[in-house]
């Protein structure tokens, strides 16, 4: 029996897959090769999760890979309608990054509570300006998105005192579902956007969602870029309806450099970076070998998507 074949669309660095030597036929492509070699190829690694090939390269002739892993938390970038409607299965990276974001939106709100980035602008002119800072502790949190990230944040954000409340699709115990969401955002200090992107998504956060919130209140995306209507919450911090807000995730990456998003007042700018901590590629390589192996020993996989859904649904999530 001929050795399965791992197709890899390549980034560098590449993936560690060396444990998998004798196991597996690995070949690499790239944008421009991958649709010719998705016939002969069983699996495939999106190790360039950031590349929209797959969603291009999917239709057409011949046979499609079994099993197809993002490195990712989302699967917007790769899923088309031909994928979701195969059998191929999908899975994610869960377990990876939930933790970092959760501590990167924690550091986000204490920033912001207490006016770092104030405080560093003022050390730059060399000036003396007592100012005050905000408890965090009291306030309240929404977190939208109700899946391993959101949850997490949701702890983390818990650990500071926040009261906090999670928006999901539906609403279960300890989550709301989405008709819930207006009157929070009306009631909320600080509001964290984790949400996957679908259609249902897409673009949620809007001028009349950003109208709806306190002058006082706070907004962070580590979601998706397309969720927010970035000239609206432009607007929204120009005209003062916030107070401020910080994106790690933008409609289009990376952020040019004549973005207007650059001189937003308020408005904390970072490049997609809220997930990733020193080694975080050898945890999603090590993560895939494990999961490689328990594909090729014909035994369940984690982490599998809901193609029609877009995300990888928690054991609880109730039925459509």
């Amino acid at each position: 029996m001929s050795e399965p074949t791992l197709l890899v669309l390549t980034a560098d660095p590449p993936p560690r897959l060396g444990r998998l030597a004798g196991q597996v036929r690995v070949a690499y492509a790239d944008e421009d090769t991958l649709a010719d070699q998705l016939p002969s190829a069983d699996a495939l690694l999106v190790w360039d999760f950031t590349s929209d090939a797959v969603r291009r390269a999917w239709p057409g002739e011949g046979s499609r890979p079994r099993w197809v892993h993002t490195p990712s938390a989302g699967v917007d970038r790769l899923l088309c309608p031909e994928l979701a409607e195969s059998d191929t299965v999908v899975t994610n990276a869960r377990g990876i990054f939930e933790a970092p974001i959760a501590e990167y939106v924690a550091a986000l709100v204490l920033a912001m509570a207490k006016d770092l980035p104030g405080t560093l602008e003022l050390q730059r002119q060399r000036r003396w300006r007592h100012r005050e800072g905000l408890a965090v502790a009291g306030t309240r949190a929404v977190v939208v998105g109700a899946g391993p990230i959101g949850r997490t944040v949701a702890r983390t954000l818990r650990a500071l005192g926040v009261r906090t409340a999670v928006v999901g699709r539906t609403p279960r115990d300890g989550i709301h579902g989405t008709r819930d969401l207006d009157p929070l955002l009306a009631r909320a200090d600080w509001v964290v956007c984790a949400a996957p992107l679908t259609d249902d998504t897409r673009g949620m956060f809007d001028a009349r969602r950003f109208d709806l919130m306190q002058p006082s209140a706070r907004f962070v995306n580590v979601g998706r870029g397309p969720l927010v209507v970035e000239k609206d919450l432009a607007a929204a911090l120009d005209k003062r309806w916030i107070a401020g807000a910080a994106l790690d995730v933008f409609e289009h990456e990376p952020l040019a450099p004549d973005s207007p998003l650059w001189d937003v007042p308020g408005l904390i700018v970072s490049p997609h970076m809220s997930g990733d901590t020193v080694g975080w590629r050898d945890r999603l390589g090590e993560q895939f070998v494990e999961m490689y192996e328990l594909w090729s020993a014909g035994k369940p996989l984690p982490n599998v998507v809901d193609k029609k859904r877009g995300y990888v649904p928690m054991h609880d999530d109730s039925p459509d």
